[in-house]
């Protein structure tokens, strides 16, 4: 090709431009530096939006939260109990210690995660509330007496161990299996599971700590009144956790189990004051 034709089809290209503004034109190296400014698409580099360290099936369950349950017999599976934050602990102790009317313990503290940390160590200080101010109670009653040697009372550690964790354990225990009974006959019934019932259980005797403490006053009116206080309160609780799970049954099925959970409740109340103010052991006459 001579320069004298390359210099007529130069004319010639740039009318067929002209004629045909609208079409648009595709350079290779455009495209190229196109793609490497825009980069992969929402943000991530490549190598971290291609590597990621977790499957789509493990981010599928995270997200989801989902989690295998180990079984029942592992220590695993208890173990995730007593994995719950202080102010969660917190919050559920003012919440037992403060009920109120149409308030359901289960569904505005617990919301499907309870815990056995705070029931335990609820227990655990009731019961050595219970010893040492029962230890104190006798001291005082028998302060200024002639003829008599103090000694301490470690029997009453036992028995309050014994009656405050048999109504932790066993009336949960007996109520999670009546209330499964009563669900498979009625099926609109509320179910609650037997670790929420144990947490409901163990947060109700939070306010039994300081009426407990209260009774070593020596004014028997005033412990009644401590007493009576602390029953409400407990009871209260329990009622109003558990009424939702009743009340659409037979009436006076749901009438028994109320006052059977209050009965327990108040009998608890009457044993812990039985212990504390039980001042006929541990003590030998002095001649």
């Amino acid at each position: 090709v001579t320069n004298a034709n390359f210099l007529e089809v130069l004319p010639t290209s740039a009318n067929l431009m002209d004629a045909n503004r609208d079409v648009v034109t595709i350079s290779i190296g455009d495209e190229d530096l196109k793609a490497k400014r825009q980069g992969p698409a929402g943000g991530f580099p490549p190598d971290v939006a291609d590597d990621d360290p977790l499957g789509s099936d493990d981010k599928t369950e995270l997200l989801a939260g989902q989690k295998k349950s180990a079984p029942f017999w592992t220590f695993e599976y208890y173990q995730a109990f007593f994995d719950v934050e202080t102010h969660h602990v917190k919050e559920r102790i003012i919440g037992s210690m403060l009920p109120w009317p149409g308030k359901n313990f289960i569904q505005v503290y617990l919301r499907k995660n309870p815990d056995l940390y705070g029931p335990f160590w609820i227990c655990t200080t009731l019961v050595f509330a219970c010893a040492i101010s029962g230890n104190i109670s006798t001291f005082l009653h028998k302060f200024g007496s002639s003829g008599y040697k103090y000694t301490p009372e470690f029997q009453k550690v036992t028995i309050a161990a014994t009656a405050i964790f048999t109504y932790a354990w066993l009336v949960p225990l007996g109520l999670w299996g009546f209330l499964l009974w009563r669900n498979n006959k009625i099926l609109n019934l509320v179910s609650y599971s037997f670790m929420e019932i144990i947490c409901v259980y163990g947060y109700s005797l939070s306010v039994y700590i300081p009426a407990v403490v209260l009774w070593i006053i020596q004014v028997e009116w005033l412990r009644w009144c401590f007493m009576v206080v602390a029953l409400c309160v407990s009871g209260s609780v329990l009622v109003t956790t558990f009424w939702p799970a009743v009340r659409d049954d037979n009436p006076r099925v749901t009438i028994a189990v109320i006052a059977i959970i209050l009965l327990l409740n108040a009998l608890l109340a009457v044993g812990c004051k039985v212990i504390i103010l039980t001042h006929d052991f541990g003590f030998t006459s002095c001649n």
